[in-house]
């Protein structure tokens, strides 16, 4: 009896990561749980230099002012409870200081086009089609960092506005690295926020635009996450104690299916092996200076080595 319905899905046939791979991760808070994937597993990855965004238009407002070397000055940046912030960024670079947030934004700027030109592969994870704008600039913001609601109109982007937003990040950052593979996908967190029909509307806006882009034969990909958890896991034991985020089993699902698709066979066989010593690493000892626990550690070290050299990148 077979009690669940299968996504199906293959392994990409072209461009799969490996360990010589460099990915950037963008995005809402599901880019961050699978970049924490990568990172466990030591590839080069970096995830979100300007902390979690929500929808495409703060990503192609990150990625074009990155490309262009468009510096934050001091009329970019507000002060509100005894913090300051920028509206392009995420609160998780806030800072007591106007001069330290400055400094840490235009560093992410430099650091993001690094990461851009140099990356082999840029996944980026769309969360809602739903947009605040800030009546006084009149721009669309990344982050509200609760300033008062009365400053913000919430708008839904169409399909149109989505599509064209994409195609424009895809335009962007080929223009730096035409042979970067682009790989979307939609967050299976639910915002429930906005409302039950306004959820579903706007990840409808999402999938559509998205697949209105996706051309593997121009290394434009798409990744189902959100139909995995949809229907692969139709279950609210695979959420979190919100009832709107995968827990941790539904990321790790999502995550086996990932690398079934999009890891090459043999990053899986090194992957295997340095989850292994991930997991010995944190064994801990009944008698740290026994012998047998110093023969386990010599062990250990052997397997660090011979992994970081083939891979100089690596470090444990």
């Amino acid at each position: 009896m077979n009690l669940q319905t299968q996504i199906p899905l293959k392994p990409q046939q072209y461009n799969q990561i490996d360990y010589n791979s460099k990915v950037l991760l963008l995005g809402s808070c599901f880019s961050e749980n699978i970049g924490n994937k990568f990172a466990y597993h030591k590839f080069q990855s970096i995830i979100n230099p300007f902390g979690i965004l929500f929808h495409p238009i703060a990503i192609e407002h990150l990625i074009t002012r990155a490309i262009n070397k468009d510096y934050y000055s001091e009329d970019d940046v507000c002060f509100h409870n005894e913090q300051w912030f920028c509206l392009d960024a995420h609160s998780k670079l806030n800072k007591a200081s106007k001069d330290e947030l400055l400094s840490v934004l235009n560093s992410q700027i430099d650091e993001t086009l690094d990461n851009l030109v140099n990356a082999s592969h840029v996944i980026i994870t769309l969360g809602t089609s739903w947009v605040y704008r800030h009546i006084e600039s009149d721009k669309v913001v990344a982050n509200c960092h609760k300033l008062p609601q009365k400053q913000f109109l919430k708008e839904l982007g169409s399909v149109d506005t989505i599509t064209e937003s994409l195609q424009a990040i895809i335009t962007l950052i080929k223009s730096v690295n035409p042979k970067v593979n682009l790989l979307f996908t939609v967050s299976p967190v639910r915002h429930i926020k906005d409302g039950f029909i306004e959820n579903t509307q706007s990840k409808a806006h999402l999938i559509t635009a998205i697949h209105n882009v996706v051309e593997p034969r121009q290394q434009l990909y798409y990744f189902p996450s959100y139909e995995i958890m949809m229907d692969e896991l139709r279950d609210y034991r695979f959420y979190s104690s919100d009832m709107l985020h995968p827990n941790d089993v539904a990321i790790n699902y999502i995550w086996e299916k990932f690398k079934t698709v999009w890891l090459s066979v043999d990053a899986l066989q090194t992957l295997d092996k340095i989850a292994a010593i991930q997991t010995k690493k944190e064994h801990r000892p009944f008698n740290s200076n026994s012998e047998s626990h110093q023969k386990f550690l010599s062990k250990l070290h052997l397997e660090e080595a011979d992994i970081c050299a083939k891979f100089p990148h690596i470090s444990f």
